[in-house]
């Protein structure tokens, strides 16, 4: 597991990653992570926690009603 370190980012505080933390984390630079609790922690994430949760509840919307979208389609 990398070790990361905090350190001074003008006026603010920041980690480090190192090439290979960005690279298992499929990052570059200028792209943007989520830090979310988990369990016993928390976690790094760059895909958006919120959105995935609108994308699955649209997903069982047009599951559940793809009758009344397809008409409505027409």
């Amino acid at each position: 597991m990398p070790k990361l370190k905090i350190t001074t980012i003008g006026s603010s505080a920041g980690l480090i990653l190192n090439k290979e933390v960005m690279t298992r984390l499929r990052v570059k630079k200028g792209d943007s992570l989520y830090l979310t609790e988990a369990p016993g922690g928390f976690r790094v994430t760059p895909y958006d926690p919120e959105f995935e949760r609108q994308i699955t509840a649209a997903e069982e919307i047009m599951h559940e009603d793809r009758d009344v979208l397809r008409a409505l389609s027409k």
